[in-house]
């Protein structure tokens, strides 16, 4: 990637400029073909999501520098929030490949987890987590549509699922600071009605909040 002190050149005016080493231009680029690569030539990088693309790019590239200047703590995780069809999922499934290898992650629907909650228990919460077992590697997920799951019984007993799971990866989080990341269209307080205060509050420190604008365009 080339070098250059002004990689905001293509992002819209508001956007203030940011010094950094990579070009964020270029890294646009390669998402572009990357998505391609992965979802069709349909897949573009419009010029309205830039506020969130570069946030992304400095926080998977670890770029210290620019996610300073936004705000963004390297240590936690990354929640992409914004409405339904603006990208949010696709996003993250690109950068996967765009960040280093120690911190690959595995984009998992939060619908997929609650359904294995249904065949096998509550192993499956500690799976998310700690891993199958206390000697297993604890692996970083995305918890990808975070809300469209429901709440569900094993054998007659009522679990939230994923506020349980979303409980003990800030427990890893804050004894081992393996993050966790997460995309979502709920609102922080529609966040609080599905999970609770508790969640709600543990997701502050868990993760960077990134939105898209509530009128983001729906690419379906």
């Amino acid at each position: 990637m080339k070098e250059q002190t002004d990689p905001n050149t293509s992002t819209p005016h508001h956007q203030k400029t940011i010094q950094s080493h990579y070009d964020y231009a270029d890294v646009i680029r390669w998402i572009e073909q990357k998505g391609i690569e992965l979802y069709g030539a349909r897949f573009r990088i419009i010029e309205s999501d830039h506020a969130v693309i570069y946030r992304l790019i400095a926080y998977f590239l670890r770029d210290e520098q620019t996610a300073f200047q936004f705000g963004i703590d390297l240590d936690k995780g990354v929640l992409l929030a914004g409405p339904v069809g603006c990208g949010k999922t696709t996003l993250m499934n690109v950068m996967k490949h765009l960040t280093k290898a120690e911190y690959k992650f595995i984009v998992k629907p939060c619908r997929d987890i609650s359904i294995e909650f249904i065949n096998d228990g509550y192993s499956i919460i500690y799976q998310y987590s700690i891993g199958k077992s206390y000697h297993s590697e604890q692996r970083i997920y995305c918890l990808d549509d975070l809300g469209i799951e429901n709440n569900l019984k094993y054998y007659g007993n009522e679990c939230n699922v994923i506020a349980e799971v979303l409980l003990s990866r800030y427990d890893i989080f804050i004894s081992k600071r393996i993050p966790t990341h997460i995309t979502t269209n709920l609102s922080a307080t529609e966040i609080e009605n599905y999970y609770g205060v508790r969640v709600r509050s543990r997701l502050r420190e868990l993760c960077n909040l990134i939105a898209f604008d509530n009128n983001a365009k729906d690419k379906r």
